[in-house]
């Protein structure tokens, strides 16, 4: 058994070697004993679960599994050169932690600070443990740029609500002048691991899944070698990091996506230091004459991650509806039929259908797509709870992350946060993104459709966004029979987003009314009066086959032009 100074390296996100201070102090302290680098590997993320609507764990989608796979073995064999490995084991993390302070005799615990509620139970429990057997513990915080908690405080103990206000009150990082530790020489060894279980990073066919699982995986490979990787390649072109605009970009860009595709190696995984992302652009921005600022920036996309991880941290009931006081309260409905259909992408929109099944598929998709699908579901014309639509992509997109996918999704649904846009509008809700105009005005050829829909590749492109309005001999010629080979519409856009705006107008007015104090029965009080005024049932309406989409005046705005 080991002795000395031991030290254990717990990773959880923060999976990488450079700029990692949990890391850096585990090698600094272990000069005299041993350091174990460790990851916990929970059967309730990772064993598959049959009864799930996709491949994969209760969880996860089998896509993420195979992406924090491949960041484990990228991390194994970066600790592997450097005369390390990465132990992993198998059970509750809380757990499996306990044995392993007890079994190797560990004198420090380092481990990098994490603000999700999981982790902040979690954590709780072990550093209660760590503490009352002597163990020193270390947990900095290093996946975010700012400390939320010194954010907070600055505020007056609130979280702030506004992107600007946020920016005011936190400044410029700590970090900005600092010295990242990038790389080691070597690392203390690891003692003896006795009988816990050490193995090495399992494949997915281990974990029990197959490999032909899918039939067509994430061409996104995980790790720290690929995230830094596709950082350097996207910093090398400085004028296209000076001139990056969002939310300007093409969502229907798929062979060569219009953005950095950072965030999985950012947000979920820490495969990639924000506080070395943060230093690169900076570099850039020195070098060339002019650069955008944020909000829209790359900076300013790094800074609204910033901003969402406070917001959340400082927020009680932040994934919720119901006592979040930040949140809208609304009627949703409740309709498993059409949320299935719209997470299966076979809502009769070939737009949002194809961006759903790029989800399915590769757990990725554009900012612009995940907005055209979230309005959709919600405020635009399914009027369906945005808590789960966020279920879907909490458990698809490879580069969830609970802060951020919570933030987004009352953002897209109205529900909060809203009041960022530009301009400024007491009825933003307004503002919808359309199923069909929207996509034609960046790909009208409907390339992006064809490849994720290919029942669709042969309608010819003025019908490949309304399918429903192409002539019987057109479909037929298509070998693509609408309503048979590829779903009708499910409701009528232009009815739909009409009766999603009059629910919207008057869940503002009653939240206006009561001040935000709106209760379970005030809800369904509205909900009925929804339904007595005139709810008309847009379910099963079709559209006619020659209409045409004309869009309101309300309708072209910012999301749009």
């Amino acid at each position: 058994m080991s002795t000395g100074s031991n030290s254990l390296i717990w990773f959880r996100k923060g999976l990488r070697v450079h700029d990692n201070p949990a890391l850096e102090h585990a090698c600094s302290k272990a000069s005299s004993g041993s350091m174990y680098p460790v990851f916990v590997i929970d059967p309730r993320y990772m064993d598959p679960d049959p009864s799930a609507f996709s491949p994969g764990s209760s969880r996860a989608g089998v896509n993420r599994i195979r992406f924090l796979l491949e960041s484990l073995k990228d991390l194994d064999s970066g600790l592997k050169k450097l005369g390390s490995r990465l132990l992993v084991l198998r059970g509750e993390p809380g757990e499996v932690l306990v044995r392993c302070l007890q079994e190797w005799k560990v004198k420090r615990l380092c481990f990098e600070y994490d603000t999700d509620p999981y982790y902040q139970a979690l954590d709780f429990k072990v550093k209660e443990y760590a503490s009352s057997v002597g163990v020193e513990v270390f947990s900095p915080v290093s996946h975010t740029l700012f400390n939320p908690t010194d954010i907070i405080q600055k505020n007056g103990g609130k979280a702030p609500l506004s992107y600007q206000s946020f920016l005011k009150i936190a400044g410029e990082p700590s970090c900005a002048e600092s010295e990242l530790v990038m790389s080691y020489s070597s690392l203390p060894p690891i003692g003896d691991v006795g009988s816990l279980g050490v193995s090495e990073v399992p494949t997915l066919e281990e974990l029990g899944y197959r490999e032909d699982e899918q039939d067509e995986w994430t061409p996104f490979r995980g790790g720290e070698s690929e995230a830094l990787k596709r950082l350097h390649k996207s910093i090398s072109d400085k004028a296209w990091v000076a001139n990056f605009e969002k939310p300007k970009g093409d969502p229907s860009a798929f062979l060569k996506p219009a953005t950095t595709v950072l965030s999985p190696y950012l947000k979920k995984f820490g495969c990639l230091s924000s506080r070395y992302f943060y230093q690169c652009l900076q570099r850039v921005y020195k070098d060339v004459k002019k650069h955008t600022s944020p909000p829209v920036s790359l900076l300013g996309q790094l800074l609204w991650r910033e901003f969402f991880y406070t917001t959340a941290f400082g927020t009680r009931n932040f994934d919720k509806m119901k006592g979040n006081p930040i949140c809208k309260q609304i009627p949703w409905k409740e309709d498993h039929d059409m949320l299935a259909a719209w997470r299966d992408g076979k809502t009769g929109y070939p737009w949002i259908d194809a961006i759903m099944v790029q989800l399915l598929k590769w757990g990725w998709m554009h900012h612009l797509a995940r907005h055209s699908v979230a309005c959709f579901l919600t405020r635009g014309d399914l009027f369906i709870h945005w808590e789960q639509g966020r279920d879907v992509f909490e458990r698809l997109l490879i580069d969830s992350d609970w802060a951020i996918n919570n933030g987004n999704w009352m953002w897209l649904s109205c529900s909060s946060f809203f009041y960022q846009a530009l301009p400024p509008s007491p009825t933003i809700y307004n503002r919808i993104y359309s199923p069909v105009s929207f996509g034609k005005k960046y790909d009208p050829d409907g390339k992006y459709i064809r490849h994720f829909l290919p029942v669709l590749k042969d309608m010819p492109k003025q019908y490949i966004y309304e399918p429903w309005t192409a002539p019987l001999s057109v479909q037929t010629k298509a070998k693509c029979i609408v309503g048979k080979d590829y779903p009708k519409p499910m409701v009528m856009h232009d009815a739909a987003s009409k009766e999603c705006k009059r629910k919207m107008g008057e869940a503002y007015a009653l939240n206006k009314k009561m001040n935000g104090n709106i209760g379970d029965d005030d809800l369904k009080d509205l909900r009925r009066k929804l339904e007595t005024d005139g709810e008309s049932n847009i379910r099963n309406q079709r559209p006619k086959t020659q209409l045409k989409y004309l869009m309101r005046f309300d309708e072209i705005d910012i999301y749009k032009n």
